[in-house]
């Protein structure tokens, strides 16, 4: 047995491994394994691959989205930290800041007086929802202008459907109510960090002003003037604070402060107050008169913009134009399933606010084909203050005579092609539009919601349109009323743009001539004053190079030539756009002509010689953008509303002074040259 187990023993044991025998194919089975770990590999996805992939709206999403944070990130630090610090920042590199007006009134002895009225442009003042589809769920009272605009990138064609109004009426769609915010907070900041009128409220608080002293007449900017009052009775509620103002301020009348558009809707409320019921509100000849001590008018596109013709016609102005030309397609094709400025199209021309806005007078006023105005208009001429007392002859500030200049032919305020904005008006050959036989196009699958009157023109009704080569203002009208008809039969019940004959003809007691000066009379009023204050300074749009855009589906058949340019500064044309002096909105022209001249004195249009002042603030940009701000010295149509000449003006006439003790008149530009080349009765 023992002999047994010693012979088992060995098997137990593991067997020593066997010397390896040499291998003459190693090469081959190295060759054979990676080739299998190769098809592993192909086998399983590689997530390198998957980030090598760029997708446009991803990082495109991310990029904006890592801009708007670190923008509201700098943004909350700088209104976190204590004012000192940028304040001392800035004092150590430009000296010492000036006292704001408030300051500096309060320690002369200023205080609060007169009321004083607010009275917003367009697109200035908030709007929100009070009743939506099921597409603004969530949104009630939020607003949907203002603010922040979230609702803008979270649901954009919710959004393009809540703020358009009725085609038909021009009032609300079914099932959408959106109105006007009230008080204080209505316009004083557009968006946070950006003001609007902020800045002026701030400063008449300092001399006493509180908002038992302040009313921000806030209205529903897209809405015609008389159908704020027959929607929201808005015009009576004007009437009925600034009534309650006087009366608890011990009769002192109040100062009224429109700008931008405001400006229009108050003359349309000085002749509405004062006109009979059911148009009028019944207050009687004497209203104003006894109410309103002046009408500080800021930035007042009295006659109209030629802004707003490009904005009707290819909803376009320059700098959009511009970025337009930058990247093509970008605003005209389907981006995100939104045609940009299709949507922009179709939903500003149902606000019949913007119609208000149309060059008014015609030829008379802008220009015709061979002159305008402000034809020996030099962007680089030195400026220097002068009142209408200076002389008014042939020589620039340097000595030049104006006559060196090259005329420029501003009163062709569209032209198809640069050489039809210069040559001569005798080798023009037009082809009449007017009764030219309009096209039919069918509306495709992708279009079909941004359908606009462009698409009821045709092949033939746009090649008329470009081949009558040049409009003067007083075409436009027939140019708008051919290419939107719709839109100018609802606008035209509303507004005007003529020149009255007779302005006591009995017709001109509608409310569609109250917000036209040039058919319109002013209150009678002697005591009352009334102010243009504007900025200067700035190249403002007054003519523009066209040309049709290359035919694509659902698009907007006339573009901004951006090629057309001229190396000259003096000849003024820069990316399609001819500019004029003015406040980068309205020029000069339509801000301070009814003031320097159609209104002063005794005339048809002030029969009761209402004192008249024109109030230039010339552009001077802040000297660092970061610290300071949009500047104290800017003329910029609405960063003006900063100016510290302009508030303090504002202050020193709520607080008491007139006109006169204002040093009358202030003029940096040409207003009273151009307002004398105008041939108008008065």
């Amino acid at each position: 047995m023992s002999f047994l187990r010693r012979r088992k023993a060995p098997e137990n044991k593991k067997a020593p491994h066997p010397e390896p025998e040499p291998d003459v194919d190693d090469d081959d089975d190295d060759d054979e394994k990676k080739k299998n770990e190769l098809k592993i590999k192909e086998k399983i996805p590689k997530k390198s691959e998957k980030r090598v992939k760029w997708s446009c709206v991803d990082n495109c999403c991310w990029f904006v989205g890592c801009v708007c944070t670190v923008w509201w990130g700098l943004l909350f630090l700088y209104n976190a930290m204590p004012a000192s610090i940028p304040q001392f920042i800035t004092e150590a590199i430009t000296g010492p800041w000036p006292d704001p007006p408030g300051v500096k009134l309060q320690k002369e002895g200023l205080k609060a007086k007169h009321p004083v009225v607010f009275v917003p442009g367009i697109v200035t003042g908030g709007l929100e929802l009070w009743e939506g589809h099921q597409c603004a769920e969530g949104l009630f009272r939020k607003r949907l202008w203002g603010g922040t605009f979230g609702e803008v990138y979270k649901r954009p064609l919710c959004w393009v459907e809540h703020m358009s109004m009725n085609n038909e009426t021009g009032l609300d769609p079914p099932g959408i109510r959106v109105r006007p915010v009230h008080g204080l907070v209505a316009a004083d900041y557009f968006i946070p960090g950006y003001f609007v009128w902020a800045v002026l409220i701030a400063n008449l608080a300092r001399i006493g002003y509180e908002e038992k002293t302040m009313y921000m007449a806030a209205y529903d900017w897209r809405l015609s003037f008389q159908n704020t009052e027959v929607r929201d009775q808005t015009l009576s509620r004007i009437k009925s604070n600034i009534e309650l103002m006087v009366a608890s301020n011990g009769g002192k009348k109040a100062v009224v402060v429109p700008h931008s558009m405001g400006v229009l809707y108050f003359l349309h409320f000085m002749k509405w107050v004062e006109a009979p019921a059911p148009m009028g509100g019944g207050g009687g000849p004497d209203w104003c008169a006894k109410h309103i001590k002046a009408v500080m008018n800021i930035g007042g596109p009295f006659l109209g913009v030629p802004k707003a013709v490009s904005g009707l016609f290819s909803s376009e102005a320059r700098d959009i134009a511009v970025a337009r030309a930058m990247a093509p397609g970008s605003l005209d094709k389907d981006l995100f399933h939104i045609q940009a400025l299709q949507y922009l199209m179709k939903m500003t021309r149902t606000w019949d606010s913007t119609m208000s806005m149309i060059p008014k007078g015609g030829d008379a006023i802008w220009g015709g084909l061979d002159w305008s105005p402000e034809e020996s208009y030099l962007s680089s001429k030195k400026r220097k203050q002068r009142t209408n007392a200076t002389e008014v002859s042939g020589e620039d500030e340097d000595g030049s005579m104006e006559s060196k200049a090259t005329s420029i032919n501003y009163g062709r305020l569209i032209s198809f092609g640069k050489d039809m904005a210069q040559v001569n008006s005798a080798e023009i050959k037009r082809i009449d539009f007017r009764d030219a036989v309009k096209g039919s196009n069918v509306a495709s699958n992708t279009c079909r919601d941004v359908w606009t009157e462009y698409q009821d023109m045709g092949i033939g009704g746009i090649k008329a349109v470009a081949e009558y080569k040049v409009y003067t203002a007083g075409e436009l009208i027939d140019l708008l009323n051919f290419v939107a008809p719709k839109m100018m039969t609802r606008g035209s019940a509303h507004f005007s743009y003529g020149i009255a004959d007779n302005l006591d003809d009995p017709e001109y007691a509608h409310y569609k001539y109250w917000s036209n000066p040039l058919e319109t009379k002013l209150p009678y009023a002697p005591e009352m004053e009334i102010y243009s204050m504007y900025g200067v300074g700035i190249p403002t749009e007054r003519a523009y190079v066209y040309r049709q855009a290359p035919s694509s589906e659902c698009y907007i058949p006339f573009e901004i030539d951006t090629s057309a340019e001229e190396d000259d500064e003096d000849k003024c044309l820069k990316d399609g756009v001819f500019t004029v002096d003015g406040d980068e909105t309205v020029p000069a022209l339509s801000a301070g002509y009814m003031c320097a001249k159609a209104w002063r004195g005794k005339t048809r249009f002030n029969p009761s010689g209402i004192k008249t002042y024109v109030r230039e603030y010339d552009h001077a940009p802040p000297s660092n953008l970061l610290l300071e701000g949009r500047g104290t010295q800017s003329g910029a149509h609405v960063d003006v509303m900063g100016n510290f000449a302009l508030i303090e003006d504002v202050i020193r006439v709520a607080a008491g002074a007139t006109g006169e003790e204002l040093g009358g008149d202030r003029v940096y530009s040409d207003i009273f040259e151009w307002s004398e080349k105008i041939n108008l009765p008065l």
